[in-house]
């Protein structure tokens, strides 16, 4: 079983995962140090930075809540890092399957850090059209958000595969 020689190879998704941890924490450290809540830069027509704060998971859900997600959704980040780097060390030779975990596992992290450190997440990509503006968000989310997608493209491919 291919098992042993693919556990010594999960190490090197683990640094893909931190590395989206460093991205999402540095570009959120410049956020905090140069913007004040709400504060606005337009970049182009349909892009802005903007300073969020995301009490709520995706998409603000039970932002308006008296406290408790917090910790509801750091529990939550914490099991599901947790798992995922178990099935990382169970998987780590199946390529796009590590890469969508160790992408959702360095945004997860990096959200929970968030959560912990300011009981929000930090939010700063706007993106815009027409009058319409999508929910801000940031790296981790979009690590979180590539991840996801890799894993419906993978799950697709073993199933066709199987046919």
């Amino acid at each position: 079983m291919a098992r042993a020689s693919s556990r010594g190879a999960w190490w090197p998704w683990l640094g893909l995962a931190l590395a989206v941890f460093i991205a999402d924490q540095f570009t959120k450290v410049l956020i905090l140090g140069y913007y004040r809540l709400g504060d606005s830069t337009s970049i182009t027509s349909f892009f802005n930075i903007v300073r969020a704060h995301n009490t709520g998971a995706a998409f603000s859900f039970l932002a308006h809540a008296s406290g408790w997600q917090r910790w509801l959704f750091t529990v939550i980040g914490v099991a599901a890092a947790a798992f995922i780097v178990w099935m990382l060390r169970q998987h780590a030779g199946k390529k796009l399957f590590s890469f969508a975990l160790a992408c959702i596992l360095g945004g997860a992290v990096g959200n929970v850090l968030d959560r912990l450190l300011h009981g929000y997440v930090v939010d700063f990509i706007q993106v815009h059209w027409r009058g319409w503006y999508f929910p801000a968000f940031n790296i981790a989310d979009s690590g979180i958000t590539i991840g996801a997608a890799c894993l419906i493209l993978d799950e697709l491919l073993r199933v066709r595969r199987s046919h």
